[in-house]
């Protein structure tokens, strides 16, 4: 028995090595076309020194004419390699974002299991977004010339030692120009990316809160606190910029100054007779050539610097969540749950919310958690459906512990209706067939009738191809309730959890939530419902206590019951 290879990755660690192996071979043909362009560089230069030292002296206009048609032939390679060389670094970064996109999107979707924040589990993909980005700026492009430098430098030299010299004085001061700039603006492009991040959080907040904001007069308050952050962000982000603006006002100023001083030089060694006219001008040329790089390096800094730091976090991201192997592929639970002494903390922290949990249910049976608010019934629901891990103990289905599952085949065995409902952007028969690339219409129905949604979908106005919105914005809060059980009846799970499945539901609803209930028990399925209404109480047979944490009872429902009202737990069901 062997598994099916799925949409897993084998190792995170080396998934941002492998996305830049693709570009070795590009690298490679990008440095090679650099070099010709480099070279073609110096077609300018020779014209301009063949015309004024063979062209003015012999008054040759066939000379003058081949000279120029040689010319614009060069500069046409010139420009064909430019072209290739700017399409081949945007298919660099076109081939990045393809490589590293899902292993990164891979994490994007776990951060928040691991308590990160909605605004911090996006920087990874805006962290892919300015590496992208920096390629397809043509940023690699000004340091894959900066290795060519010195054969400007020697072609000067080859004009005149003196000419050679001044040029390279020009060409460190450039480079001491762009250490600099590395030394200088490190810290304000760090400073300005930690506020980027504090404004986005707050932002975020504000997006998720938009109503509570708007029914408490807050939105206000809201503002004023963004504006805050947001001016503190732009104070940061002006100061770099501004560094940088000025780095490269100082290399143009050294450029320009330094092309002058080449003619002055070239005219005073022309009138010395050392050179000839030509070379004043070929010597002016190569040098400002020469210093090109340095300065679309110095303008393109920032860039850099900002892809720089987002590789480091991307590698950091990478390493920390390894891919887990992926098991053999077990058969489909039909027997039982069970769970041995769960300990669970909640992400992030060492706080736990539950203890030494233990208790086995077998098929056909029915669970409700009940307990005070906080006792952590909703921790015990994630950890069954394998959303949070156990610190202790183990949780199995037929006597496999969960991590022994790959996640998307112990998905097809789980059905899930969490606390807080959420809806993909879509259709109402995407949401329920939990986003199948092709749609089975039998299933997807056979899941709205289950959860007895199948006559309400049908009145709405374009039935099952309702889109829902973001968020199921569009939807009432019992309608997407509704949808969610049928997405979590889907294809008859074995085991199917349901957090307070009841909290936005009519009696309607309620109705229909009870024969749901009843549909997984007589199908030999396990369903355990965390209830904060006597209703739910009504289709099942077992009952577990939580309290602080702890299970405090567990048993056939009336045992449990008759044990609560001799004992009785506030809270434990309102």
């Amino acid at each position: 028995m062997s598994g099916k290879p799925g949409h897993q990755h084998a190792t995170r660690s080396s998934d941002l090595a492998a996305a830049f192996d693709g570009f070795r071979g590009a690298l490679v043909a990008v440095s090679v076309i650099s070099g010709v362009i480099n070279l073609l560089g110096l077609t300018g230069s020779l014209y301009m020194l063949q015309v004024y030292d063979r062209v003015l002296s012999s008054h040759s206009v066939p000379t003058l004419v081949a000279l120029t048609i040689l010319m614009l032939a060069l500069y046409a390679f010139y420009g064909v390699f430019d072209l290739l060389r700017n399409l081949a670094s945007g298919r660099a970064a076109a081939l990045f974002d393809r490589r590293i996109a899902g292993p990164v999107h891979a994490i994007v979707v776990n951060l928040p299991l691991k308590g990160a924040s909605r605004a911090t589990a996006q920087q990874p993909m805006r962290d892919v977004d300015t590496i992208r980005g920096f390629f397809a700026s043509g940023g690699p492009v000004a340091f894959l010339d900066l290795p060519w430098m010195p054969l400007y430098l020697a072609f000067v030299f080859l004009l005149h030692p003196l000419l050679g010299l001044m040029c390279l004085s020009g060409m460190v001061m450039l480079v001491f120009l762009t250490l600099l700039s590395e030394w200088l603006s490190r810290g304000e492009v760090q400073a300005s990316a930690r506020a980027d991040a504090a404004r986005k959080a707050l932002a975020d907040a504000n997006a998720r809160n938009a109503e509570m904001l708007r029914a408490m007069g807050l939105v206000g308050r809201a503002i004023d606190r963004f504006e805050k952050v947001n001016r503190n962000y732009l104070s940061l982000q002006t100061k770099a910029t501004d560094l940088i603006s000025k780095l490269t006002a100082i290399s143009k100023f050294l450029r320009l100054s330094l092309q002058s001083a080449i003619l002055g030089l070239g005219a005073y060694l022309t009138v010395r007779g050392e050179v000839t006219g030509g070379v004043i001008i070929a010597a002016s040329i190569t040098t400002s050539r020469a210093l090109a790089p340095v300065e679309q390096v110095i303008a393109h800094w920032r860039n850099f610097l900002g892809a720089r730091q987002s590789f480091g976090r991307l590698k950091m991201m990478l390493e920390g969540f390894p891919a887990a192997h992926r098991p053999l592929a077990l058969p489909p639970p039909v027997e039982r749950l069970s769970l041995e002494s769960v300990s669970v903390c909640v992400p992030g922290t060492e706080r736990p919310v539950l203890v030494d949990v233990s208790f086995e249910l077998r098929r056909g049976q029915a669970l409700a958690v009940i307990g005070a608010t906080a006792a952590g019934k909703s921790s015990l629901a994630r950890a069954i459906t394998g959303v949070w891990r156990p610190v202790r103990g183990s949780i199995r289905l037929d006597g496999a512990e969960l991590e022994g599952w790959a996640a998307d085949e112990l998905g097809r065995h789980i059905g899930y209706l969490p606390q807080d409902v959420a809806l993909f952007e879509g259709t109402i028969a995407e949401n329920i067939c939990r986003l199948e690339d092709e749609l089975d219409n039998h299933a997807i129905i056979a899941a709205a009738k289950a959860a007895g949604v199948h006559e309400m979908i049908l009145r709405l106005p374009n039935g099952y191809e309702s889109n829902v919105g973001p968020d199921g914005s569009a939807l009432s809060a019992g309608q997407r309730q509704r949808i969610a059980l049928a997405r979590a009846l889907f294809r008859d799970p074995f085991l199917v959890v349901l957090d307070e499945p009841n909290s936005n539901l009519d009696a309607e609803g309620e109705s229909a939530l009870s024969a749901a209930i009843q549909g997984v028990r007589e199908r030999d399925g396990i369903l355990i419902v965390i209830a904060h209404r006597p209703s739910a109480l009504s289709t099942v047979d077992h009952v577990a206590m939580i309290n602080g944490g702890r299970l405090s009872a567990f048993g056939p429902k009336d045992d449990v019951l008759r044990k609560v009202l001799l004992h009785p737990v506030r809270t434990a069901v309102s």
